[in-house]
């Protein structure tokens, strides 16, 4: 057994879901709880595989909802806990990850996004965006990122457990069945040797006694009057505001002379990216705008955008769940917008170039 399961930086050609399980092991995650849902099932059995050579552990719930219940109690007892799931598991663990939002306990969730609403299709889509951002029973103080490629996912998958156990907000990697099981290359590193410090978990609960005096640490879900609850909601959503800086990101190019700006997320953004790098081979200004948190959303960042195009044509594998958030984002311009929304569907570059070219 070897300390670390990355000793170097190496290349490797894997899925998606097998990314998310090295990239878990190298952000020095303890257990991961899961219950099987396609097509974020290799994320477990990746995770079943090595976890054991490196002193890791799993637990296979009844449903996605113990899921959600075991992690939050694995964070609660100082462990590094972790969940993924898809779809149908996704609506279930808003419960517990309203909870979580509730009591600040850090939790991660992979999220590999599936055809909807209800079973629907195992395959693909981005219809999990709303249920994401702002599911459950409260405000959506959450964080979400929304990776495009397997590098970004394994970056992200990293970087998702250091958020949540700094701010203590859920955090979401938002993949999808794309991504799950494509096979790509990618560079796996060891986060310490690249200089990031990787936040070491502590119990909540059951602390050992200090000089001999027992402490206990108030941590409720439960409030009895409205006056107690929106007192803390207001106090979160505070905090949440202050630390929104901070955790926004986004990319973006060519747009400061844009007719029109292609705004996507996810996977979708890579058929944008190559879309307006061959509109601008053929003379065409497009420009291209990523939100890569989709909660926190980069509103005053699309906002300068949108001020000074003339279009921003929305793109995503759904019926305008991205669009929501842009369209709150930008509320008050009078820029144009136009949609290419395919629920359930992937999106081409080519379909994107004949767009453009439609709509000029």
């Amino acid at each position: 057994m070897t300390e670390k399961p990355i000793q170097e930086e190496k290349r490797a050609f894997l899925t998606g879901n097998e990314v998310v399980a090295w990239a878990a092991l190298a952000a020095k995650a303890d257990i991961m709880y899961g219950y099987p849902i396609t097509p974020q099932n290799e994320i477990m059995h990746y995770w079943t595989r090595m976890a054991p050579k490196f002193g890791k552990r799993f637990l296979q719930t009844e449903d996605e909802l113990s899921a959600g219940f075991t992690t939050l109690g694995g964070v609660l007892a100082g462990r590094k806990a972790f969940t993924a799931t898809a779809g149908p598991g996704n609506t279930l663990m808003q419960e517990p990850m309203s909870m979580a939002e509730m009591m600040r306990i850090p939790s991660v969730v992979v999220v590999q996004q599936r055809g909807g609403p209800s079973t629907a299709t195992v395959i693909y889509s981005q219809q999990e965006v709303t249920m994401t951002t702002f599911g459950g029973n409260g405000e959506g103080f959450r964080i979400v990122y929304s990776p495009s490629n397997h590098q970004e996912l394994f970056d992200y998958t990293i970087k998702a457990f250091n958020t949540a156990w700094k701010y203590r907000f859920p955090t979401f990697v938002l993949g999808d069945g794309y991504q799950a099981k494509l096979r790509e290359s990618l560079t796996l590193y060891d986060p310490e040797a690249r200089g990031i410090e990787l936040i070491e978990p502590e119990p909540f609960l059951g602390t050992e006694p200090v000089n001999g005096t027992k402490s206990y640490t108030n941590m409720r879900n439960t409030y009895n009057t409205e006056d107690e609850l929106y007192d803390i909601i207001v106090r979160y959503g505070e905090e949440y505001k202050n630390i929104a800086p901070e955790v926004i990101e986004f990319q973006e190019f060519d747009c400061e002379d844009a007719d029109v700006v292609i705004v996507s997320h996810g996977v979708v953004s890579r058929a944008a990216k190559g879309a307006v790098q061959e509109l601008r081979s053929q003379g065409l200004k497009a420009g291209y705008f990523r939100p890569v948190t989709l909660r926190p959303f980069p509103a005053d960042q699309l906002r300068a955008i949108a001020d000074k195009t003339k279009t921003l044509l929305l793109v995503e594998s759904s019926y305008g769940q991205m669009s929501k958030l842009v369209k709150e984002a930008i509320f008050g311009s009078t820029v144009a917008l136009e949609y290419l929304l395919k629920p359930g569907v992937g999106v081409t570059s080519e379909e994107l170039v004949a767009k453009v070219k439609q709509m000029i």
